[in-house]
Parts: C-alpha cells; structure tokens; sequence
C-alpha cells in the first residue's frame, strides 16, 4: 500500500469509527456529546461500552497515526514531552475548581474563582486554559471559565477524581525519577516492589516500605485532597474510590453484560476492595450468593459501602465478607467462580504464581505495535491495516497502565502468552478470553 493511500485508508477508519460513536450514543438519548456539552450523557453511565470503546479506540488510533504521518518529526516528540496537562489536571481537582464552578454555570472570572480557591488569578487562568484547549472546562468569555462534561468528572464527589489525582499528584513523583531509578545499581536490574521508581522517591523523602505499606501508613496526613469543600482524603481512601472508577474508566463493568452469569451460583470476589466489582454484579444477578475477600482494613470500609450503594444485598444475605491473606491462605472453598481484577499486575512471576491456581483474572492485555502471524491466536481485537495492530494510541492507556505498576510496583501488566505461560505452571488452562475493547478478562480453568 502506498503512502498515499494508507492515508486515505486511516480517513475512511476516522470517518467510519466517528460515525460507529455516534450511533451508540443514539440508543442511549437524542443529543451527542460535544466539548460544548455541560450534562453527562446517559452513555457515561452504562456498564456495557464494549462497542463505544471498539469504535473510540478506532478513532483515536488512526487520528494520531495521522498526525504522526503528516506533522514534522520534531513537532510530534517534543509534544510527547513538552506536555503538562496531567500537572494543570491535579491542580485543578485538589483545588476543587469543579466543585466551585458547578455553581456558576454560565461561568466564573478567574478574578472571583481566584479569590475562592486561593490561587493567583493569572497561573489559575493559564491552568483552566490548558486545560480547556483540550476539551476539559469552557473558557465562555475571556478569563471566564465553565464546566463541561469532562471537568464533571473533576468533583470531588466522582470517584474518577481520585484515580485521575492519583497519577497526577503521586505518580507523577515516581515518573520524575525514572531514568535515576533506571541507572541508580541498587535499582537499575531490581525487580523487588521496593525497588521500584516511586520508592526511589520515597527514600529521597526518608520515607521506608513500598507503595502500599506508604498508602497505609497514611491515615489521613501524608497526602491530603483538598477541595472547595475543606475536606481531606487519606492515601488509602482515595485508592479505595480509585479502585471504583477503574469500572467506568477501563470499562471492565462491561463482564456485567458478556460473561454467561446465569450458569453461576457463586462467587468469590478476591482483592474485593470495598466492592468495587461485587457491588454493581449484586445489583445487576440478583441470584448470585458473593463472597468478599480482602484484607481487614478494606474489608472493615466495604461494609460501609454496601450499607450506602446496595443494602439490599445485605438484607438478603447476599453478600458476606471473610478476610484474606492470598499469600498465606486459599480463598473459600466450593465457589463457582474466583475473580480478581487488577491483582497479578501487582506482583511479579514469583508471587502471581502463588495467588493464580485459583481464578479467572481480569486485566489489561499487552499487546505488541508490530504485526505477527500467529497474532489472532490470542483472541483479542486486531486494528485493521494501515494501522498499528494494537490500535496505537488508541490503546495507550494500557502501555501506561504497564508503566504505572512499573513506577509504583516494580510490576507489569502481562500479553496473553505470558499470563498463559503464568497459569500454565499454576496447573490451569486457558479456556476462554473476554475482550471488552480496553480490558479482558482471561477465563482460566483446571487444565
């Protein structure tokens, strides 16, 4: 295929995915979105965006192969570092500007917005506009800022909120150290979780322990989330509602709708957090008998959760909660299904080993940018030729995703040959992969 006509090819995918968008958010109402848009739309709620993801990813895939295919060279990489909007982003939510704006909605002047928040007028001004040059809050009038659909997601009521301000205000740290941490000895080749980047950062801090034992060490002091409300988060709750929007985010609630529930009886949710997963499950098979397991801390804050968002799973003792150590102890005995989200990408071979000879596992896939013929093998989506057969950027969350867990973790997300070698040595099988555009969920069973 030409130049040219690759080309012409990604136009026709930008053109044809932007019009697949646009009938899903038909079914769901009359209006589609635009930046302009000061309402979330009933689509951002639904649990099955499998097709709305199909077709984004699309178009965000061949709309940067595009731009990298037509714009200079150096414009394209000194965009990929000349980029602050994650640093404007964790301003804005720990300054609860969304809070502020959501009541004034025909717009604030910075000049009164400065003076509720406690920023100066003219860095807050050139924050918001940033951030609105990508489609994140309005500038309705010069210096005068407004919600729109994206900044919603900025309250601090969302539970997006605290995911996003994880990356922006802790992440980022670890992210700024990682060449020291790639040519430091004592971190260069570790792969131990205390020797990954943000410990690095931590020690400089004189700070011990990992991300995790950091996270619950913080009761509340270390790191505080402040917004226009005065209120303040720990480390630890803003992970626990973190863990909440990685449902709409990666779209993983979408196993609500393509996983065969109604052959099922029982289920064990291991990692549970504070039902994260369960919660919504409960509400959408109200046949099913779940059991939560997590560790003590977690499982003492889920309690309080389900009694909020679905009490009547626990009038109907649908529900119990039994504690868990999986490096110590095996999960319940007797259940249906074992399920775990975002829990191998935590651990290394070694440790993965141990949790996975009992369950399914529900994570990114990592994928590679160059194509291979045995590539369908592995029952995940291929982006159509002239595009990277990973969808490009159409699919960078999961590559940063993977460097997330390196940054924090000293971990990785997993391809489906290395999760199946994984299993493999665990005694299971691979019997069956989910693919819900952004995520899967690889179903393992006794091999």
């Amino acid at each position: 295929m030409s130049g040219e006509a690759q080309l012409e090819a990604l136009l026709e995918i930008i053109n044809s995915s932007a019009r697949l968008a646009i009938v899903e958010y038909k079914k769901y109402g009359n209006s589609v979105p635009t930046v302009h848009s000061t309402e979330f739309h009933p689509l951002d709620f639904a649990t099955d965006t499998v097709a709305l993801k199909k077709a984004v990813h699309l178009l965000e895939g061949a709309c940067q192969q595009l731009c990298a295919s037509l714009a200079p060279p150096q414009h394209t990489v000194i965009n990929f570092a000349q980029c602050y909007d994650w640093a404007c982003t964790g301003a804005a939510i720990r300054k609860g500007i969304a809070d502020v704006l959501d009541e004034y909605p025909s717009g604030l002047h910075v000049r009164e917005l400065s003076q509720i928040v406690g920023l100066e007028k003219g860095k807050l001004a050139r924050i918001l506009r940033v951030l609105a040059s990508k489609g994140c809050f309005s500038e309705v009038g010069t210096d005068t800022f407004a919600n729109n659909r994206p900044s919603l997601i900025m309250k601090g009521s969302n539970d997006c909120s605290c995911l996003t301000c994880i990356h922006a205000q802790d992440v980022s740290q670890g992210a700024g150290a990682l060449y020291e941490a790639l040519t430091d000895p004592e971190y260069a080749t570790s792969y131990e979780p205390d020797k990954a980047p943000m410990n690095y950062v931590l020690k400089q801090k004189g700070l011990k322990g990992n991300f995790f034992d950091w996270m619950k060490a913080d009761a509340g002091g270390t790191q505080q989330l402040l917004s226009a409300l005065d209120y303040q988060r720990s480390a630890a709750q803003n992970y626990h509602r973190a863990m909440i929007a990685l449902g709409p985010v990666m779209g993983s609630l979408s196993i609500l709708h393509h996983y065969p529930w109604n052959e099922v009886a029982t289920l064990c949710d291991v990692g549970a957090s504070i039902g994260s997963v369960s919660i919504p499950l409960s509400k959408a098979h109200t046949h099913l008998k779940i059991t939560d397991q997590d560790l003590p801390e977690a499982l003492e804050a889920a309690s309080g959760v389900w009694q909020k968002e679905a009490p009547e799973a626990l009038q109907e003792q649908r529900v119990e909660f039994v504690t868990l150590n999986f490096f110590e102890e095996a999960p319940v005995a007797g259940k249906d299904v074992y399920y775990l989200r975002n829990i191998i990408h935590d651990w290394l071979d070694t440790e993965a080993a141990v949790i996975l000879p009992h369950f399914p596992t529900d994570d990114y896939v990592i994928t590679g940018a160059n194509r291979r013929p045995d590539e369908k093998h592995v029952q995940i989506d291929i982006a159509p030729e002239p595009m990277l057969p990973n969808f490009g950027a159409g699919n960078s969350r999961k590559y940063q995703q993977d460097l997330n867990m390196w940054i924090l973790r000293n971990a990785e997300e997993r391809s489906v040959d290395e999760q199946i070698a994984l299993a493999s040595a665990a005694g299971l099988r691979l019997a069956k992969v989910y693919d819900l555009a952004e995520t899967a969920v690889l179903e393992f069973r006794l091999a």
